[in-house]
């Protein structure tokens, strides 16, 4: 079958002059030649295939069961990996390359899977022509530097604080339907969220998601979720007697116990009458006392603890009519540091009033069924929080993902102000490039070049096929419109059926997610190529174990 024909062995027994030596351990087993790359080309565009219908703004959700019963529905493709517990060795080569793409830029996870999908698909028709794997890979490679250098140069330079422009790219990123009808107020969110956050490093503009703090609370509806500048704790007051809430807020932001510390070594301390009891209890009231004394010294009205409070501490701040949360999280503490450009003290000997943190509001409020304290109106927050409302737990859930999908990809555009336009028009416009591109290149490595564009056109055919329309007919519709001077920009309206100008459709992509996701799927599918041959050792006796007896029961 081309190539080279597969072989397996048990054992691996080689003879050599009649003698038969051992190689591999006994139960190993060895698949080689075309039957191991067919195998594994097999695994990875099962992969693929399962994520194709999710791609889109009409591609479908998928519903996943953990082992405890816990649901999950998204059309997020890094989450759908994530979950699906893939056990083939290849196939979790592009769960890698999802999870990849995802840390990198946010966004581009399903194109990345599909297009190795496509490239693998393309591959086979052409190792069943006799085509070697390495002439295959190599025209990849080839095609893929090809194709990144004339991305850069269709690519479009935008100014990172045009507004409605970044707007119209976190829209495009938010075309899950869980979230479709309040794609806009979202987009607009994302786009004031990363404008907040976003920083001066070295005269490159920088941004860090993880400054954007997001909440999720189910109840209320989609149209709800709203952007706090400042930052949202999940806790309550400690103290009933304090207030709930505080106006021109002067934060003390706390990391140590406002209570005393137990010692390290065991003690034992010998009391024989009543008054050492009193005097005890009382130097413990008095140590606490100070603490909170001190505090009051510097004109703290707010303590934010990372650790316990004392209930004797709780009475003193109340007293004095201090608000207090405690036991908050060292990620939210520090985003606290970024908003209210306070400084978080170990020792409250060091305190002094240089270190607090500032907010116009601090107020304890009621979501659902729990309370918040809402930190708001910091000078020129450095974090901001998002609070995502909804009428279920699994829509909820949802939105954060492709919230985190719009912050990622305004992020991206913001660090590299380049784009491109989406719809189908930007793979059309390469593929065609690349055509022309293998004409000039001749020899077999051309036909690995047209498999490429061929892999580019599958893409757009993907989000047809998930939009109900005949994706031949579509694609030649396309290929009629980019061939014209100024075509490059038609793409698919899949909701008319129709090829209309992707600027005018306001289908605006960062280049960098789109780059990256062509070399990620182009780097999963040439590994896979290279592998010709597959060595596995046995299974572990327990799991032998264990199949017998499930075969006996």
């Amino acid at each position: 079958m081309g190539y080279k024909m597969a072989e397996k062995a048990k054992a691996a027994l080689v003879p050599t002059q009649g003698i038969p030596v051992l190689i591999l351990k006994e139960g190993s087993t060895r698949t080689a030649g075309f039957e191991a790359l067919r195998n594994n080309m097999m695994a990875a565009i099962t992969v693929a295939e399962m994520l194709r219908t999710t791609y889109g703004p009409r591609g479908m959700d998928k519903m996943l069961v953990d082992t405890i019963g816990d649901v999950t529905i998204t059309n997020d493709g890094a989450t759908i990996l994530d979950k699906m517990d893939v056990q083939h060795p290849t196939a979790k080569m592009l769960v890698q390359i999802a999870k990849g793409q995802d840390e990198e830029v946010g966004d581009g996870t399903k194109t990345s899977v599909i297009f190795a999908g496509e490239l693998l698909k393309a591959a086979e028709e052409l190792l069943l022509k006799n085509v070697h794997p390495t002439v295959i890979v190599n025209g990849y490679k080839k095609a893929l530097e090809e194709a990144s250098r004339y991305a850069n140069e269709i690519a479009e330079d935008i100014d990172p604080q045009n507004f409605e422009l970044l707007k119209k790219i976190a829209s495009t990123a938010l075309t899950s339907k869980a979230v479709h009808g309040v794609k806009d107020h979202f987009a607009e969110i994302a786009v004031k969220a990363v404008q907040q956050v976003v920083e001066e490093r070295g005269g490159r503009k920088y941004v860090d998601i993880d400054n954007i703090q997001i909440i999720k609370k189910h109840g209320g509806s989609l149209a709800d979720t709203k952007l706090v500048y400042g930052i949202i704790l999940d806790k309550e007051v400690v103290h009933p007697g304090m207030p709930k809430r505080v106006e021109k807020a002067r934060i003390l932001l706390l990391d140590a116990p406002l209570e005393i510390e137990k010692t390290e070594i065991d003690a034992e301390i010998r009391i024989s009458d009543p008054e050492q009891m009193r005097k005890f209890l009382e130097e413990k009231e008095n140590i606490l006392k100070s603490m909170v004394d001190k505090i009051v010294a510097v004109g703290a009205n707010v303590v934010i603890c990372q650790k316990g409070i004392d209930d004797v501490a709780q009475h003193f701040l109340a007293k004095k009519g201090i608000l207090a949360v405690r036991r908050v999280k060292r990620s939210d503490m520090e985003k606290l540091e970024r908003a209210t450009g306070g400084r978080i003290i170990s020792n409250i000997e060091d305190l002094t009033e240089n270190d607090l943190g500032y907010a116009e509001l601090v107020e304890e409020r009621k979501v659902g069924e729990d309370k918040m304290v809402f930190i708001e109106g910091t000078k020129n927050p450095k974090a901001v929080s998002i609070l995502i409302r909804g009428g279920l737990e699994r829509v909820v859930d949802e939105a954060e993902r492709v919230f985190r999908d719009a912050l990622s990809v305004v992020a991206d555009v913001v660090k590299v102000p380049k784009v491109v336009y989406g719809a189908g028009a930007f793979e059309i416009e390469l593929a065609r490039h690349i055509r022309d591109y293998a004409n000039k290149v001749g020899g077999k490595e051309s036909l690995a070049i047209e498999a490429f564009a061929k892999a580019l056109e599958g893409i757009v055919a993907t989000l047809m096929e998930n939009a109900g329309l005949d994706p031949i007919e579509k694609l030649s519709e396309l290929r009629r419109a980019h061939s014209q001077a100024d075509g490059r920009y038609f793409g698919i309206n899949v909701y008319t059926g129709t090829i209309e100008d992707s600027r005018k459709m306001g289908v605006v992509e960062p280049l960098i997610v789109k780059t990256n996701a062509l070399k990620a799927g182009t780097e999963a599918a040439t590994m896979i190529l290279r592998i010709d041959d597959i060595i596995a050792a046995s299974r572990a006796k327990e799991e032998k174990k264990e199949e017998k007896k499930k075969e006996e029961e």
